[in-house]
């Protein structure tokens, strides 16, 4: 019975990870997954803790250190900017009223959540924002100022 239980939180874990995608929670499923081949193997709960304790700080010790530095930034790297790096900055178009709790915009043709940066902010379909962050799939977004109005018909 433990065993399913450390396979569940391990498929959690690993699902969590995918919505963060910070390489960080895969390390602890890992450990789940170890723990609960303890437990298939009979081990008890304490040994289980142990093995799920052990093996998510091996990983944590060992894989980290080696993922920070193979992830470089485009500008370290001097490549062309991609992902969430170009998304940072961008223009974007309000859809749906976005508020503190929800909202849609459309960043490079593409429609995303959004939420405003400033909680006391409230923007308007047809307004123009800047997304200031990227938190999950959730960007935050700020009125923009500098340029109002719409959106140039190629980036709608």
């Amino acid at each position: 019975m433990e065993a399913v239980l450390w396979i569940v939180l391990g498929v959690l874990l690993a699902v969590a990870e995918i919505f963060t995608a910070t390489l960080f929670l895969i390390m602890f499923s890992v450990g789940a997954f170890a723990a609960a081949g303890a437990a298939a193997l009979g081990a008890s709960v304490p040994v289980q803790a142990v093995v799920f304790a052990a093996v998510s700080a091996l990983t944590v010790l060992a894989a980290r250190p080696v993922i920070q530095r193979h992830q470089q930034t485009s500008s370290e790297s001097r490549d062309a900017v991609f992902g969430i790096e170009a998304i940072e900055g961008s223009t974007a178009l309000v859809l749906e009223q976005v508020d503190a709790d929800q909202g849609i915009v459309k960043i490079d043709g593409e429609t995303w959540s959004a939420r405003a940066y400033d909680a006391t902010q409230i923007l308007a379909p047809g307004e123009r924002v800047q997304v200031i962050q990227v938190k999950g799939a959730v960007a935050l977004v700020w009125r923009d100022v500098a340029t109002p109005g719409e959106l140039p018909e190629a980036e709608r």
